[in-house]
């Protein structure tokens, strides 16, 4: 015995296709929001006030940062003009994700052949290191460096 379909059951149909859709759109709405901070500065307006001085100063210091994680080990290679590594102070550094920080990792470096290292393990996968170093002469030095980890069986 067949029941015909009926404008009651086609908006029953369009009713449950839109609640399933609100569900998930708040569900990842509320994800996305409880998850990442969002947060890069405190005080936007305080840190744009002496954003071109200290741009400027850390560009005269003519540092090249590069930083790579290869077998469990997060290098961290910093060199002048001429291309010889130089050893600033590290204040702070901290490897996390750029979606949430509960991957966050705070390396504890050591200084081994020319360059700043430490054990970490992380998955493969984006990644960001921010950090924060000290010139000898106490410019203060920021970066921001995007890698991108590869697994063990990546090429």
């Amino acid at each position: 015995m067949n029941k015909p379909l009926t404008g009651w059951h086609i908006l029953a149909i369009f009713g449950g296709c839109f609640a399933v859709i609100l569900t998930v759109n708040l569900t990842l709405a509320f994800q996305a929001v409880a998850t990442f901070p969002g947060i890069v500065t405190k005080n936007s307006y305080v840190a744009s006030q002496r954003f071109e001085a200290d741009r400027q100063a850390q560009d005269a210091l003519g540092w090249t940062v590069k930083a790579d994680v290869s077998a469990g080990t997060l290098s961290v290679a910093v060199t002048d003009d001429a291309g010889s590594p130089i050893r600033p102070r590290m204040i702070a550094a901290v490897l996390g994700r750029a979606t949430h920080v509960a991957d966050d990792v705070t390396p504890t470096f050591a200084w081994r052949a020319g360059s700043y290292q430490a054990d970490v393990d992380i998955a493969p996968g984006y990644w960001t290191l921010w950090l924060e170093m000290t010139a000898l002469d106490g410019t203060a030095f920021r970066r921001r460096i995007p890698m991108n980890v590869q697994g063990l069986g990546d090429a």
